[in-house]
């Protein structure tokens, strides 16, 4: 004998508001979780622009040194933009990364009678939206290959160049 649902047809479709409303609390929850995690993923990711930067131009000056045995004056010197006409000073070269980082670079002409060698610091920056990656603030590079990276408080951050 087969016993059959005697209800009304209209009350066997569709979904509760209860049903509703428990998919959207776990949908919420869901998206609560995965969001701030994918948005860190992304500014971990972008940190490799502005290592890349950095390397990039350090290899540029080891180059330009090993043929003129000095380091360059000039961005243009090594295939950068040239400086704004206001100036030709050698300080900056600007956003990198999408604008996510700023690369600097800090130079030490030599001075002879001391035997002060010639040396740069280039070092990239968080700006924007990268200000956000608390753990990795900037980036900086020597004429004597150190690396290093600073977090939001200035400390050193130890796991960046990973």
């Amino acid at each position: 004998m087969i016993i059959r649902n005697r209800l009304p047809r209209a009350l066997l479709h569709g979904f509760t508001l209860v049903e509703l409303m428990v998919v959207i609390l776990i949908g919420s929850i869901l998206l609560a979780i995965v969001v701030p995690t994918y948005q860190a993923q992304i500014r971990k990711s972008r940190r490799t622009d502005a290592r890349n930067a950095v390397l990039d131009l350090a290899a540029r000056e080891e180059r330009y040194f090993s043929i003129y045995n000095l380091y360059s004056q000039l961005p243009s010197d090594l295939g950068y933009a040239a400086p704004a006409a206001t100036g030709t000073t050698w300080a900056s070269v600007g956003a990198i990364g999408n604008g996510y980082y700023t690369l600097n670079v800090t130079k030490i002409d030599p001075v002879p009678a001391t035997n002060t060698p010639a040396s740069y610091t280039i070092t990239a920056t968080a700006v924007a939206g990268q200000l956000k990656d608390l753990p990795c603030r900037s980036f900086v590079v020597t004429n004597t290959g150190q690396q290093t990276a600073t977090d939001s408080t200035g400390a050193a951050a130890t796991t960046c160049w990973n």
